[in-house]
């Protein structure tokens, strides 16, 4: 299938259950994940769910003709959509997952995931100031290599500028060497600091008035 295959729009809560299972099929550094969690919503939970409910004017799905395939999702202000998450979100998840502990040699399935529901990276260190709109982004296989994604990032890019971002950043899988190159395609480049988390990498990109050429 091409682009012209698929149609880009937002996203709302009918189509969280959809997007959920695109989180989980993408969520083992691009590749499914399913044989590797045992709840197989929570990573859509933390990663797909308060998009959608708390900033949905920056939450796009991909609607193909077998149905959605993947989706792009942004906050405008990432310092305020965390304190979002910290008392509008993240509480009720607290309360139906127990924390697994601090020993990750002992966790099974999504303890990672409960984990981070209980003790989520919420700062926005110096380095990210710069850049203080932040994106997220999946396709499923069946959408890939078409230039789709590419799409979804001008897309959300565009409108983040439209709206008066600076900047943006986005967190990618050490091991996802084709997100990777992907992001450098469209002009991210790695950051590095000590007071970001060392088990991911991230990426930034400035918006200004040359946006065009991504």
């Amino acid at each position: 299938m091409s682009l012209e295959s698929y149609r880009l729009r937002p996203a709302t809560s009918v189509d969280l259950p959809a997007l959920y299972r695109i989180c989980l099929r993408t969520g083992d550094a691009g590749k499914d994940a399913t044989y590797l969690q045992d709840d197989a919503d929570l990573l859509g939970e933390v990663f797909v769910g308060p998009y959608v409910m708390l900033e949905p004017e920056l939450a796009f799905t991909l609607e193909g003709v077998r149905g959605l395939a993947g989706y792009v999702l942004g906050a405008l202000d990432t310092e305020n959509f965390n304190q979002r998450l910290k008392s509008e979100w993240l509480p009720r998840l607290q309360r139906l997952h127990a924390d697994p502990g601090d020993d990750s040699g002992q966790w099974q399935g999504s303890d990672w995931v409960r984990r981070a529901v209980h003790h989520p990276f919420l700062d926005v260190p110096s380095v990210l100031k710069p850049y203080p709109s932040h994106v997220h982004i999946d396709l499923l296989a069946e959408a890939r290599g078409q230039g789709i994604g590419r799409h979804l990032m001008q897309t959300i890019m565009e409108e983040l500028a439209r709206l008066g971002s600076p900047g943006i950043h986005l967190q990618v899988n050490p091991r996802n060497a084709a997100a990777q190159a992907f992001y450098r395609n469209l002009g991210f480049v790695p950051l590095s600091s000590s007071d970001l988390p060392a088990d991911t990498m991230f990426m930034a990109y400035k918006l200004g008035d040359d946006d065009g050429g991504y």
